[in-house]
């Protein structure tokens, strides 16, 4: 066990799509903890403009929470070290997920610990016992994929050479990360000295590549530190961290998600509302440029 009276280190990587998911996961870590001023966020962005860097600075007013911004686009940062990846046959999701592969490139070096979360998650308790716990000597700490099976193997659950259904997989969406231990490990050259190019091809982005570079270095955490798309009957489980993971957002009109209420408040009615209308006349303006 670590001494509990430091600095919670928490890193977040998203786009200016992406701002008030990352303000209401920054709020709920703030609102659940003692001491909101020993957090201190690493913020990866990419495209975030003025008024929303405006409210995500607000969680350091209102909590005194220590930010750190990181502009991703300085410099061509992710470009450069992305162009080095192989090339994947999936395409949906934005490069700044890639970002959290970069943490050793992007955070100060003396941080010898950090906890990184996407910005889909709900923070339901104070993360001092996940952050300060004895990852015994592993790399990473995570919690299991719930659909792990279909997420190595695909259509009619067809084997890869890169993993084995035997073996543990785990989401990359809640990671405690041994600082030391990740800034040892050169990913491309992992990859390509491992797989062939038609494996490669075949991997699911980041998830992939951290289940296979650290294979047998993860230690599994409770699943109550990620619960993955839970619905309202899932909140008897009093969850520590929802993860909003699968396509049912709770800033969607339509989803039966856990919580969904009360994330409604978390973000705050401004935001939440703002949020949606952005949403909106961002799919007009992509609808009338695929017309």
């Amino acid at each position: 066990m670590r001494d509990e009276a430091g600095t919670v280190e928490i890193a977040l990587t998203f786009d200016d799509g992406f701002w008030a998911p990352c303000y209401a996961t920054m709020r709920s870590i703030c609102l659940t903890t003692h001491h909101p001023e020993r957090l201190r966020f690493h913020l990866l962005h990419q495209q975030l403009t003025p008024a929303h860097r405006a409210a995500l600075e607000g969680i350091g007013r209102d909590y005194g929470a220590r930010l750190n911004f990181i502009d991703l686009d300085a410099g061509n940062v992710l470009g450069e070290r992305i162009a080095g990846f192989p090339r994947l046959r999936l395409r949906r999701f934005s490069k700044v997920i890639y970002a959290r592969l970069f943490l050793a490139d992007l955070i100060d070096p003396s941080i010898e610990r950090i906890l990184y979360l996407d910005c889909d998650v709900f923070v339901r308790t104070a993360l001092d016992p996940l952050f300060f716990m004895d990852m015994q000597g592993h790399a990473i700490a995570a919690v299991l994929q719930p659909d792990r099976m279909h997420c190595i193997a695909g259509t009619d659950l067809k084997g890869r050479n890169a993993f084995s259904m035997a073996d543990p997989y785990f989401n990359s969406g809640v990671m405690l990360i041994d600082m030391a231990q990740y800034r040892q490990v050169d990913f491309v050259a992992t990859l390509e000295r491992g797989l062939n190019a038609a494996e490669l091809a075949m991997f699911y982005y980041d998830q992939d590549m951290i289940n296979f570079c650290f294979k047998g270095r993860i230690l599994e955490l409770d699943a109550r530190w990620n619960l993955q798309n839970a619905v309202p009957a899932h909140e008897a489980f009093n969850p520590a961290i929802v993860h909003y993971s699968a396509n049912p957002k709770p800033w969607f009109i339509w989803s039966r998600v856990a919580f969904k209420r009360t994330y409604r408040h978390l973000m705050t009615n401004a935001y939440f509302y703002q949020y949606r209308r952005e949403r909106v006349v961002r799919l007009i303006r992509r609808g009338l440029r695929l017309a």
